[in-house]
Formats: C-alpha cells, sequence, structure tokens
C-alpha cells in the first residue's frame, strides 16, 4: 500500500513538472493564457501575470481546449475578480 501511495505522489509530481503555461497573446488588459497545467495554476498564474503588470489581479473570462482568456482588472474599475470554477483566487498579502 505504501509502495503504490509513493509511486502516485511520485507519478503526480512528475506530471506537474511537465505542465507548461505561458502567455500567447497580451492586448490591453486581456490576457489569452494556453496551459496544460490545473486550473488552480492557471489561475495563480494569471492573477501573478496581472499583479506584475500593476493591475489587482486576473478575472476569468472562458476556456477554449487549453486556451484560458482572462481580464486583468485595476481596483479603481469597480470590477469583482471571478475566479475560473471549481478555483479560488489567492488573497493578496501586502
Amino acid at each position: 500500500m505504501k509502495k503504490i501511495l509513493l509511486s502516485l505522489g511520485l507519478i503526480a509530481s512528475v506530471m506537474t513538472g511537465c505542465s507548461s503555461t505561458d502567455i500567447k497573446m497580451s492586448m490591453g488588459n486581456m490576457r489569452l493564457i494556453q496551459s496544460s497545467a490545473a486550473p488552480q495554476e492557471v489561475m495563480n498564474f494569471a492573477t501573478k501575470a496581472c499583479q506584475s503588470d500593476f493591475y489587482l489581479g486576473a478575472s476569468f473570462i472562458s476556456k477554449a481546449s487549453n486556451e484560458y482568456r482572462f481580464k486583468c482588472v485595476r481596483a479603481e474599475e469597480n470590477e469583482i475578480l471571478t475566479p475560473i470554477p471549481v478555483t479560488s483566487i489567492t488573497p493578496n498579502s501586502k
């Protein structure tokens, strides 16, 4: 039983290492991200990418195959941050 759990953990960590996430297009406050990672990892990546461009965070728009569309949101725009369904937005630590 321990060998099975250990091998499953090893496979999961290898699969996580094999996933790729990159920004395919960035136009204004819109981001097109192509990723084979888990949805939560994509949400975290999008949030960090938007925050590095001086936005509050990323708001999910749509998903098609392995492409995710996000809108970067500024604090003064009074827009809400929408996560990918079944994910959450990590609180900003300031």
